[in-house]
């Protein structure tokens, strides 16, 4: 059986995740399409280049719509034409004509995969992907707060001195202005980290702007991000193709809401299988019902 992903747009952020793929041996087939076509037929011909090297074979293919029709998972990468900008609802207008442009003609190929949407502002476009597509709410989804929780392991990481890896918990909310750390689901070692015993008193306040702030100063620093995006998206699409049954803090449709937002969400071969709602202290709660409204409002001036 192929393994075949499909990614629209070739950025910063869809070729990175194209390598990341292809590095990891994540699966047999990349389709890359972007609406400079030069720009797809260079990223993959240099992905090609890598062949003789990486540990496994990725056949890599560009700007072919029709070979969509068979892909397994689709990965939206469409980007505003200028990246710098402080919010990502910024980028609205112009993403969701992209992309309400784009998804008519994944479908025409027959496609009946799963749509992974990184394109900014991630929960609002990957409610409109779906309105678009009429697929069933667990086979569209988005990145989400994966990679603001990778953010906020790192950030307590290094203010305890501990591998990232052995932190626990969630960013949740909108991948935006309004997420917050969910610090009651924080853990290290299965102690809460307001129990974490540390020399000084952590400053969770300034942590938690450290967690909002990483983005920017990357993008400031560097023009784009891209690194971390990637890993993250290429982690969901093995836990896709493998059907690994994993948990992971992704823009999935809410009930509770009725709108996509961050929050974890069990995902395997059919897409999202459950959604997991953390018990959250009163505060807590409150700001995931303020950053549901956030989105909901952008949702509808569109």
């Amino acid at each position: 059986m192929k393994r075949k992903v499909g990614i629209i747009g070739a950025g910063h952020v869809g070729s990175d995740v194209a390598f990341s793929l292809v590095t990891q041996g994540i699966c047999d087939e990349i389709v890359i399409i972007d609406n400079i076509e030069a720009k797809a037929e260079s990223e993959a011909l240099e992905l090609r280049d890598m062949a003789s090297m990486t540990r496994s074979y990725t056949t890599i293919t560009a700007n072919n719509w029709e070979a969509l029709s068979d892909a397994d998972i689709i990965v939206m990468a469409v980007g505003p034409e200028t990246l710098l900008r402080e919010d990502r609802m910024e980028e609205l207008v112009e993403t969701s004509r992209s992309v309400t442009e784009i998804v008519p003609k994944i479908l025409a190929t027959g496609f009946k995969g799963i749509f992974v949407n990184i394109t900014n502002p991630c929960d609002v476009i990957t409610m409109l992907i779906q309105k678009i597509s009429g697929f069933d709410h667990s086979r569209v989804f988005g990145t989400g707060t994966s990679l603001d929780t990778a953010r906020m392991r790192r950030v307590v990481g290094e203010a305890l001195h501990i591998n990232p890896k052995s932190i626990e918990g969630y960013v949740l909310g909108e991948h935006g202005e309004s997420q917050f750390v969910a610090w009651s689901t924080v853990k290290i070692g299965g102690v809460n980290i307001t129990d974490y015993k540390t020399k000084t008193p952590l400053d969770l306040p300034a942590l938690k702007d450290a967690v909002r702030g990483g983005g920017w100063n990357i993008l400031t620093g560097k023009g784009w991000t891209s690194f971390g995006i990637a890993t993250a998206t290429a982690g969901i699409v093995d836990a896709l193709l493998t059907d690994a049954k994993q948990v992971l803090p992704l823009a999935v449709f809410s009930e509770q809401t009725n709108t996509y937002i961050g929050q974890p969400a069990l995902i395997g071969a059919n897409g999202v299988l459950d959604t997991i709602k953390p018990p959250l202290t009163k505060e807590e709660q409150t700001n995931f019902e303020h950053s549901a409204e956030v989105i909901r409002k952008a949702f509808d001036l569109l």
